[in-house]
């Protein structure tokens, strides 16, 4: 009797010593045992990480949607406050939003953002770009200031993709007004793309018509919430916010029209009708993929890393209302194999997606936590 107990003993000292071990290097509970990788809490206490960008091997920059921006160390977990952020138009949706390394950032040290600005009229989405030197940044460049401003405060998009031509894309909603993704006289509701320093392409598909906005790459979007360039495919990808169902996943193509409030696999908010015309429309593009019910995306990312051979060239995308990592597989030409539905057992609202140079997958999440995913051994 005494041998049963003091094996039993045994047995309760090694699970919890396994188990503080666990808790001890931040594993988190909804990390399957089934799963090649475990999720690390690497940081916590942030008030809405909305965007996150390598700029060393081991430092984070993030931005926090009430307009502040802090710098984590990944090893060490050191997190410390960046001076020199602008003043934002910080309410419902809007505030400092994404932030991406310039595509030549070795050289020329510049970080692209986009955020709400204040203006007389409300706020418009505006990209930016500057320099960070010590622990501020300097030389703060609004590259362009969307328009029109409005007092709305949803909508505003707005994430940053570059291709490895000398372009920078990044997306705006409707704001709220429906018909503005249909008129080429207005930013809100498309995709833009610029040169780096700001100016216009000679050949955006709306250069040189009066009746439309050169800085326009693609419109009908109700709310684009993730943009990234898939250099091995050439393939610009986006993902937005449909109404009540309707999120959707596109293709993006210069000077197409994505349907946006014409046609939409959504539902109104006030009643189970149909949006707009219908789902389909001559001349209007299709998304490559559609949510119903709606995930609520948040981000988008392709992943490159060798961490996870089996996920490499496949799309992830965070979900806020449905409260997962959202994974679309994908052949090598881009044809959509499977949808799989990751971490939904942590129940958090995933907010942006950063990949490390080790292939690990960082989250931010709205209660204000980082995360990795790790390889589980």
């Amino acid at each position: 009797m005494r041998a049963i107990i003091k094996l039993n003993l045994l047995m309760v000292i090694f699970f919890v010593t396994l188990s503080a071990g666990a808790e001890a290097k931040g594993v988190l509970k909804g990390s399957s045992d089934d799963m090649p990788y475990e999720v690390e809490m690497v940081a916590d206490g942030l008030r809405i990480p909305w965007g996150m960008t390598f700029i060393s091997p081991e430092n984070l920059l993030i931005t926090e949607r009430q307009g502040t921006v802090k710098l984590l160390n990944v090893e060490t977990k050191n997190l410390s406050a960046i001076a020199g952020a602008p003043q934002v138009f910080a309410k419902g949706q809007g505030g400092l939003l994404d932030v991406k390394v310039s595509p030549n950032y070795e050289t020329d040290r510049w970080l692209y953002f986009t955020y709400s600005k204040p203006q007389k009229e409300g706020a418009a989405t505006t990209l930016a770009r500057a320099q960070l030197v010590k622990q501020a940044l300097v030389g703060w460049q609004d590259l362009l200031v969307t328009k029109p401003a409005s007092t709305a405060t949803k909508h505003f998009g707005s994430r940053v993709a570059f291709d490895r031509d000398g372009h920078v894309f990044f997306g705006v909603g409707d704001r709220g007004d429906r018909p503005n993704a249909q008129d080429l006289r207005s930013h809100a509701g498309t995709i833009m793309r610029l040169n780096l320093d700001g100016s216009v392409p000679t050949d955006n598909p709306f250069t040189g018509r009066d009746d439309a906005l050169p800085e326009i790459w693609s419109y009908g979007h109700r709310n684009p919430q993730g943009l990234v360039f898939d250099h091995s495919r050439q393939i610009l990808w986006e993902i937005e916010h449909g109404p009540r169902g309707g999120d959707e996943i596109n293709i993006i193509r210069p000077g197409r029209n994505y349907g946006w409030p014409v046609i939409s696999y959504g539902k109104e908010y006030w009643g189970p009708l149909d949006v707009g015309e219908g789902t389909e429309k001559k001349g209007m593009e299709q998304p490559f993929k559609y949510y119903v019910p709606s995930i609520a995306p948040s981000s988008l990312h392709v992943y490159q890393g060798n961490a996870f051979p089996q996920w490499r060239g496949d799309l992830f995308a965070g979900a806020l209302v449905l409260t997962h990592l959202n994974r679309i597989k994908l052949d090598a030409s881009g044809k959509a194999l499977k949808e799989e539905r990751l971490l939904d057992a942590l129940g958090e609202r995933i907010r942006s997606i950063e990949e490390s140079k080790q292939g690990w997958l960082y989250l931010s999440t709205d209660s204000g936590k980082i995360l990795r995913i790790v390889p589980r051994d």
